[in-house]
């Protein structure tokens, strides 16, 4: 029998390589030792942490964190290299998989991504589900101590002031300055770190939550006329339930500045014997953080390059498009193509389950266009592209994938896309648990928006592509001649839309596109005229 395993060490880092590319295994001797070995075995000593790439101390960090600080043994983040094992189990219905390629924890890979992209995440979940406990985690990752991260959380309560959020005047300047401008403020050291922490920020008083919003959105603080400036942070904020409620409602704006949800799943009972080594060893894992995966500013800044570097296919792009088209698009909204849209609805004072319920001659279950209440805003796209960006880095991917977005999209759109409760889709026996997982419904939105861009042929076969290509090259110097080939091209193709296709949300979103194109042109055709 092999000899009993040692204790777990809290200080022990997952070894460098955590992902094995293609072509980087080395081969060496078989060691029957390694069949007893976890995920957090010892850093290996004979490399210096310096050579190890960003990403991969981040996903030691990842590790050490899954295996030392917090008990969440999920892997709802799933990847595969092949066809996994699944396994179905009656009752309501469960399918059980066994991912075939590194998988992850919601809960800990991402706050890890907020971190490294610096972005804005709100943890929702029960009280002692470890949501403070994570982002505590995440100050202390980048080099904060944890008596200094303690002390500049910022907890909710309703009595809290905007001095008591951003800093108060100093008494002495208050009384004698004659000039508003001569009257210094004592700020809050919390304003200038890296990762900030907002604790039941649902607790807020409404006028101290506009003060947040301006820190958050706009990066300054402002009391009496003066400001200070705010670095780009990594923001986490905690609230005990998914709507947002509290002693105070959240203002809309505020909430719209948060990038993820970041949902606290509840705890394995049969993980109580890890409860019981911390109980009966004293550990507190947040005060036993190693540095070898703690971030420098100047390694954080070179992770925040390297992720804005991932690209972003072509193919994958357009699948981003396709889906998020179909949701603001609403033919009954107006008569002009360009105001086809559930604003227009809201804007009008009517409600879209009333307009909705008109014949528009498609199908109301399968269209993606009837299950929301309102699209996606400018801020939800570039959010969702820079976490997609985020997450393939973080994979040590060269780019970004559609299991990417996949994957990461759910948590992105969570408090972005409001489901309409009275769209036929949720009337089906099987779409009922979509009402309560809101998870599971965009991720499933996601499949089938991308089920009917392949059914389209639209990697192959797209309309616009060939025009996409053609202007992107610039208008600079085009001859006239290739100015009539382009405006007749677009002519041709919406001809042949029209005649063959019903004005679809994707459909109307080429069409905008191409009469974008055909002014453009048009223009410069007008120009060229001018010019002799």
């Amino acid at each position: 029998m092999p000899p009993p395993l040692p204790p777990r060490d809290p200080r022990q880092v997952s070894s460098s390589p955590t992902i094995v590319k293609p072509g980087a295994a080395k081969a060496r001797e078989f060691d029957v030792a390694d069949l007893y070995r976890g995920p957090a075995t010892a850093v290996d000593k004979s490399v210096p942490m310096a050579t190890v790439p960003l990403d991969d101390k981040f996903r030691q960090a990842y590790y050490w964190i899954v295996n030392h600080a917090i008990i969440t043994p999920y892997y709802d983040i799933e990847f595969n290299e092949g066809a996994p094992r699944s396994f179905r189990f009656g009752g309501a219905g469960t399918d059980v998989r066994l991912p075939t390629a590194s998988s992850w924890s919601s809960f800990v890979l991402l706050p890890l991504l907020t971190f490294a992209g610096r972005r804005k995440a709100l943890f929702v979940g029960g009280p002692g589900r470890g949501k403070t406990a994570s982002a505590l985690l995440m100050g202390i990752l980048a080099g904060y101590s944890l008596k200094d991260m303690r002390r500049a959380m910022q907890h909710g309560q309703p009595q809290m002031t905007v001095a008591d959020l951003l800093g108060s005047p100093l008494p002495k300047d208050l009384i004698q300055a004659d000039d508003m401008e001569k009257i210094r403020i004592s700020w809050r050291q919390w304003i200038r770190m890296r990762v900030k922490i907002v604790d039941e920020y649902n607790r807020i008083p409404t006028r101290t939550q506009s003060a947040l919003l301006t820190l958050m959105s706009d990066g300054y603080a402002e009391v009496l006329g003066q400001t200070i400036d705010s670095p780009e942070s990594a923001w986490f904020l905690t609230a005990n339930d998914d709507a947002g409620g509290g002693t105070y409602q959240v203002i809309e704006a505020l909430k719209d500045r948060i990038d993820v949800v970041i949902k606290a799943l509840n705890f394995n009972p049969r993980f109580l014997g890890d409860l019981l080594t911390r109980i009966e060893d004293g550990v507190k894992p947040e005060a036993l953080v190693p540095d070898e995966i703690k971030f420098t500013e100047q390694e954080l800044n070179e992770v925040h390059s390297q992720i804005l570097l991932v690209p972003i296919p072509r193919g994958v792009r357009r699948r981003i498009e396709f889906f998020a088209a179909q949701f603001d698009f609403c033919d009954l909204a107006a008569q002009e193509i360009e105001y086809k849209s559930k604003d227009t609805i809201h804007l009008a004072g009517k409600t879209l389950s009333a307009t909705c319920a008109n014949d528009c001659g498609r199908d109301k279950v399968k269209c993606l266009c009837s299950q929301t209440e309102n699209g996606l805003s400018v801020r939800a796209l570039m959010t969702l592209l820079t976490f997609a960006k985020t997450i393939a880095w973080f994979r040590g991917s060269q780019e970004v994938s559609p299991e990417d977005v996949r994957q990461i999209a759910p948590f992105v759109l969570h408090d972005k896309l409001q489901a309409n409760a009275t769209s036929p889709f949720f009337d089906q026996q099987s779409a009922q648990i979509y009402r309560i997982d809101r998870i599971a419904w965009l991720r499933r939105a996601w499949d089938a928006s991308c089920e009917e861009f392949v059914k389209l042929n639209l990697d192959r076969d797209d309309p616009v592509a060939q025009l996409d290509e053609e202007f992107e090259k610039g208008l600079e110097g085009v001859p006239m001649k290739d100015v009539d080939v382009q405006i007749a091209k677009i002519e041709t193709v919406l001809t042949g839309l029209a005649k063959n296709s019903k004005l679809y949300a994707h459909v109307q979103a080429d069409v905008l596109k191409m009469k974008y194109y055909h002014q453009r042109y048009s223009n410069y055709r007008r120009w060229l005229q001018a010019q002799g």
